[in-house]
Order: structure tokens, then sequence, then C-alpha cells
């Protein structure tokens, strides 16, 4: 595996109280995943998605020397709540939707809004596989081989205007496609989902948009057919199966800080120093390994991030 110095990483080249309360079931069914990982099987059943169409991937950045996360895991341990809460869910509710014909609006306070199909957001774009870790704020992570291209590009095709400070993505509602949106009394969350980044988060040479992962399209359970990645953040800013990009001047409500602003805050940069209200952050258990391991700021990517946050109060900024 190749493994690229940070510094020459170039744009060119490019849990809210109720999940508290359920953390032994959260820890039982991490124990299973990472057993089962170790031992290179998953329950076939469990996972009835077919593979997605390949990939042309044009360039390949590689971020980490850490071993690659089994597919199979990728795939089939998700966090996707329109499907549903349990990480089983996804793989078993996403059948039901359909993520063809697609198109994404993008407005705003920008030069060229307007809805636009799948193809046209892909067609200029050169596809790149891009290596990152993952982590989740739940204590668990992942090494994705994700294939897309540079937010930062797409969005100056749109020309944002001087006055945009923000970034604002909104998910898919389709409650007769995703069963997790039509959960009643309460509601897993406020539907649609909606996440946002400040604009130099937005145009950061790592922050990309997805449209596969392992050289496959993306499937369902992973967010297609177009999702957001941003390597230094928690996983629930890597908004899935993205409706609309809208440029604002006043910084977006996200879904899970409107949800449980006490947990989950707008940055969501990983820092282990910030414990939750109810565990620590300090360490984390990659998928497939059994032995905790410790976590990094910025989960790794401090040299290429940290400038953006200069000055700031991380613990209050959260």
């Amino acid at each position: 595996m190749r493994v690229k110095p940070a510094a020459d990483i170039r744009s060119s080249d490019i849990t809210p109280r109720d999940l508290y309360l359920r953390r032994r079931d959260f820890l039982a069914s991490a124990g299973k995943v990472a057993v089962a990982a170790l031992a290179g099987v998953f329950d076939r059943d469990a996972d009835a998605a077919v593979p997605g169409d390949k990939i042309a991937v044009a360039r390949r950045v590689v971020t980490t020397s850490d071993a690659l996360t089994p597919q199979q895991a990728v795939t089939s341990y998700c966090n996707y709540y329109e499907f549903g809460s349990v990480k089983s869910d996804p793989v078993m509710n996403a059948p039901a939707f359909k993520p063809k014909p697609w198109s994404v609006t993008v407005d705003g306070l920008c030069g060229k809004p307007g809805t636009y199909t799948l193809e046209d957001v892909l067609k200029p774009h050169a596809i790149e596989e891009r290596v990152y870790r993952m982590r989740c704020v739940e204590g668990w992570s992942m090494v994705i081989p994700w294939d897309g291209f540079s937010l930062g590009d797409f969005l100056q095709r749109f020309q944002p205007r001087s006055t945009a400070r923000f970034v604002e993505f909104t998910t898919v509602l389709r409650p007769q496609e995703m069963a997790g949106q039509r959960q009643r009394l309460p509601a897993i969350l406020p539907w649609p989902y909606r996440e946002g980044l400040r604009m130099d988060e937005a145009m950061h040479p790592l922050t990309m948009l997805a449209t596969g992962l392992y050289g496959e399209s993306l499937l369902n359970q992973n967010g297609a057919p177009l999702r957001l990645v941003v390597p230094w953040k928690y996983g629930f800013k890597s908004i899935k199966s993205v409706v609309r990009i809208r440029f604002v001047e006043k910084q977006p409500l996200n879904t899970w800080q409107e949800a449980n602003a006490e947990y989950y805050g707008f940055y969501a940069n990983v820092n282990p120093d910030v414990p939750t209200p109810s565990y620590s952050q300090a360490t984390e258990r990659r998928i497939g390994e059994f032995l905790m391991r410790k976590t990094l700021m910025f989960n790794g990517y401090g040299e290429q991030v940290a400038s953006l946050y200069a000055g700031m109060n991380l613990r209050r900024s959260f």
C-alpha cells in the first residue's frame, strides 16, 4: 500500500440519550461484528443487496497505512437511521429504496442555481479512490476506500457568492421507501436529515462527494447514489443520499444537533479530549479488531485541517 505524506495531499490529488440507554445492545452487537470480521465471515442473509456497478478510478490517494476494513463489514454494519436505528436495519430495509433516477438541487447564495441529474453532477469529474479513516461517535471506526471527487471542485461550478459562509445539505425524504422515516411517536429523528459545513471546511481538499466504495457504486445502505465524506469529523456529518445543497449565510441547524445538542454539536470534529455526557471518546474499536486503540485528534488528519480551527475553543465548539 502506497502511503502519501500528508503534506503531499493536494486538492488536485485527491449519541443521544436513547442511544446511551441502549449502550449494552450496541456493545453486544459491535462485539459480534468484530468477531465476525476477524473470522472473515458475515451472515449472507443479512446482506442481501447485490454488489454495485464497477467504477473506473482515475487516481488513488492513500492517507493511512492502516489495513482496510473488510468490505462485507462496511456494507453490513451501517448507521443510516432513515432505514432504522439498529446497525443491521439498513441492509435489511434498503432494497426498497430506488436511487435511480436521481437529481440534486443546488441553490441559495450562488450564481448558477438549478436542479441537476446525477449524470450532470458526475460528468465533469474524474473519479478518485481515497482511502480514509472514519470514526463514529459511538466508539467504532473503519478504514474505507471511497470513490468520488472533490466537494470543493463541485461547489465552484455554481459560483458561490462572497456572502455564502456555510453549505447546507439535505437527504431525500421518501418514507414510502425508507422504513425509519415512517416511524411515529416518537420519530427517530426530525426528517429530512440535514447537515452543514463551514465554507472553508466544504472547500478543503479532503472533503469529498462519494459515489462508491471498494471500486463499486454505493449500495443503498451506504448512502447511494451520492453522499458526503468528511474524514476528520464524526460519521454523522457525512450525510447520505443528498438531494439538496444550499449556500447560506448563517450556520444551519444539523439534524442531530436539533435532536440532542448535548451530545452532537455542529462541528463534530473528532476530539478524544471531549467526552459525551455518558462516555469517553478517548479510544475506539476498529471493526475487525479485538483491542481498543487510542483515538487521534481530528481522526489523524490534524496536519491537514487543524489550521481551520486556529483560535477556536474546541471543547465548546464541538
